[in-house]
């Protein structure tokens, strides 16, 4: 079967970014399918580019490199421009690349214009991946407020899902929503994986000034989105409580960085640290030396349906984890007594919460064992690409 994936975001371990395009398709090569991956410049992936276009592979894998950068730094209005500017040079991959099965993977949503492409002029079987719920998200978090442009992104975004001959999303919350909207019956869930042996197999702690089981960890963007201000002031009610013991790592980059290291220097709060990106190999350590991971977001109904890669790989490194939406995550925490989840807009009861569990050593290693224990059974990153793949198949094989 020959299928090309219209992703905007592709990594591979050596970047600090999510692996999940790379580790399926190359599960998906090994088992004798050709698979092209259209992706562009991401600033927290390992992917560059000289030229405009560039053709390169990975472990089997062809990718065509569109040379737009993207980065969370960017203006809203710049991010745009360059999904806009993908989606239109990635249409003539659409159009020239034999497939079997055409993947567009949102967001942004405007992935779904070479798969419109591919489905009504090369009359290609399109499988829409659903990451987040765009434009739903840009609308309850004020990015989208124009009526009329609302208006035409849901319709674009309903197009998409009606021309697709199936739909996978990243959690049980997006398929959910989808049907209850589109009454689509064709939709799976396949969440974001991790790589069990990277994430299980023990690893030293880093040399510095962090000590093992010290620090509860958050990696990925430092923004809005994620909530990044509540860490930071639990850091500081942290300190109030005379408890410097706990330390909050964040590992990233994002548009809030900068103001909040400012305001950690400004305010002296020396439990807030932040530490560069860095490649998952490198990373693998930092989550597994924690005594807690943190997976916050903005308290908003949609973000209740998220899929973060942290989720997944911190319960691979044996570490409970702590969130904040009230969605499917909430429930799988409670289901399996793995984590935990507390109000987005309360930092004094994540603080609270951090000393409880730092000063409670065995809870925490019991919850850590079990996460690791149910990734190993539902997050395995071969279980989840095959799974995936059979959904492909069963539409390839269908005339």
């Amino acid at each position: 079967m020959k299928i090309v994936y219209f992703y905007q975001y592709f990594s591979t371990p050596k970047g600090a970014w999510g692996t999940r395009v790379y580790e399926f398709a190359k599960e998906w090569v090994k088992q004798g399918h050709e698979v092209v991956v259209v992706t562009s410049v991401y600033s927290k992936s390992d992917i560059t580019a000289n030229k405009l276009i560039e053709s390169q592979v990975f472990e089997g894998i062809k990718v065509k490199v569109i040379n737009v950068k993207i980065d969370n730094k960017q203006s809203i209005f710049k991010r745009i421009w360059s999904f806009i500017v993908y989606s239109i040079l990635s249409s003539y991959y659409a159009l020239i690349l034999p497939a079997d099965v055409v993947i567009a993977s949102s967001g942004p949503i405007t992935v779904g214009l070479p798969g419109l492409v591919a489905k009504y002029i090369r009359g290609r079987k399109l499988v829409f991946e659903t990451r987040d719920l765009w434009p739903e998200g840009a609308i309850e978090l004020g990015v989208i407020k124009s009526k009329i442009v609302q208006k035409l992104a849901y319709w674009f975004e309903k197009t998409c899902y009606r021309a697709s001959s199936y739909i996978i999303t990243l959690s049980p919350g997006m398929t959910q929503n989808i049907q209850l909207r589109f009454n689509i019956q064709n939709i799976i869930d396949v969440t974001n994986a991790a790589n069990i042996e990277l994430f299980s197999t023990k690893r030293e702690m880093p040399k510095g000034n962090l000590k093992t089981k010290s620090y509860a960890i958050y990696t990925g963007n430092i923004g809005m989105v994620n909530n990044s201000y509540w860490l930071y002031e639990a850091a500081k009610e942290l300190q109030k409580l005379q408890r410097d013991d706990i330390k909050i790592v964040l590992i990233g980059e994002g548009q809030q960085r900068e103001e909040l290291e400012n305001l950690a220097k400004e305010e002296n709060v020396t439990n807030f640290i932040r530490l560069d990106l860095m490649p998952k190999h490198n990373l693998v350590a930092y989550i597994q030396h924690a005594f807690v991971s943190l997976v916050p977001l903005k308290g908003t109904p949609v973000l209740d349906t998220s899929s973060p890669n942290k989720f997944f790989e911190s319960l691979a490194a044996g570490v409970p984890v702590i969130q904040n939406t009230q969605g499917w995550m909430k429930s799988f925490l409670n289901e399996y007594k793995v984590g935990i989840t507390l109000d987005p807009n309360n930092p004094k009861q994540l603080a609270e919460e951090l000393i409880r569990l730092k000063d409670n050593v065995e809870e925490t290693i019991q919850m850590g064992k079990r996460a690791q224990k149910i990734a190993k059974e539902r997050f395995d990153k071969n279980y989840l690409s095959n799974k995936m793949l059979d959904a492909l198949l069963s539409i390839y094989k269908t005339k």
